[in-house]
């Protein structure tokens, strides 16, 4: 059970000196009080926020590749005089502790470790699990294996296309993760410097600049000679059979266990109209999709509060 003491965080320590001016609502959701912790899943440190009242209904959010929890700092507080909110950094990400190899296994073991040691599992309501991008398939293992122990699961953008168009993708942008998992990561002289390197995958613009500045900033930790990564380059060594499952990405969403609802920006390349019309194609047509105008793949930083209103009215459906 999470016992870590609820603190309101400290904007000083939150949002970087470097920021663009940032709105009154996400400082006050910033200032939330929650919970920070970390907790032991197969003998790695896990770390983890969570905000709001533990008796009432969960929610577990998971992050995509080379993120963290802190891309939903500033949603979770939005969501949380309703719900119980947890968030967590994947091992070899964030600020969780690192691992010799990152297989379907230890994702679900760590993803229910989260669940059952910060209590979502000690109410009456099973939690829901948000999951973007990569974390969409940690998702997908969930509820592939376990979803007699969830409600649902909101998959939120991930990638899903047509095999024609994935092989044209994967042509022009090559695989996700490309980086060679032995190579230490680059330390830069300076975070100014380290910032100048930071960039979203895929690329875009963001809607909102502070929040790009935001997690730039989270992304990134001082090191011995200046500023590095905060992932760990070990999470890298990706699965042989990563094309394969990309390609059966449609059929395996259709085909899952439970309940589940899909998530995705407009303009977004990696899941977009005619990805919903594929999944459909692929047996998915009992699955709720909801398009967020204007935004593409990274939702939290092009539409954060549409973003948290149609998950805030996911979670009564």
């Amino acid at each position: 059970m999470d016992t870590a003491a609820s603190s309101s965080p400290d904007l000083s320590v939150e949002i970087p000196v470097d920021s663009t001016a940032t709105p009154r609502w996400f400082e006050e959701a910033l200032t939330t009080p929650r919970r920070e912790g970390w907790l032991d899943s197969a003998g790695c440190p896990i770390h983890y926020f969570s905000w709001g009242d533990p008796s009432n209904p969960g929610v577990l959010l998971l992050h995509g590749f080379l993120a963290h929890a802190r891309c939903f700092a500033f949603i979770a507080p939005l969501l949380a005089s309703d719900y119980h909110v947890v968030a967590y950094d994947f091992s070899g990400m964030g600020d969780s502790g690192v691992r010799e190899a990152y297989p379907d296994e230890v994702r679900l073991q760590e993803l229910m470790d989260v669940a059952r040691d910060t209590g979502l599992f000690d109410n009456n309501h099973k939690p829901t699990i948000v999951a973007h991008s990569y974390g969409g398939s940690v998702g997908l293992i969930a509820m592939e294996q376990c979803h007699e122990q969830f409600s649902r699961l909101v998959i939120c953008d991930l990638m899903t296309l047509r095999p024609q168009r994935l092989k044209a993708h994967a042509k022009e942008s090559g695989p996700p993760g490309s980086q060679d998992s032995k190579r230490p990561n680059r330390v830069y002289p300076d975070y100014e410097t380290a910032k100048g390197r930071f960039v979203l995958s895929p690329a875009q613009d963001v809607n909102e600049a502070y929040l790009f500045d935001y997690m730039a900033y989270h992304s990134l930790k001082e090191v011995q000679g200046g500023w590095s990564w905060k992932f760990h380059p070990s999470v890298f060594e990706r699965s042989t059979d990563l094309h394969a499952r990309l390609l059966a990405q449609g059929t395996r969403i259709a085909d899952a266990p439970g309940s589940m609802v899909i998530v995705y920006g407009e303009q977004s390349a990696l899941f977009d109209a005619d990805s919903a019309d594929y999944v459909r194609e692929c047996g998915g047509g009992h699955i709720p999709m909801i398009a967020i105008p204007a935004a593409r793949h990274h939702l939290m930083l092009d539409q954060p509060v549409a973003f948290a209103s149609v998950l805030k009215a996911i979670l009564v459906m």
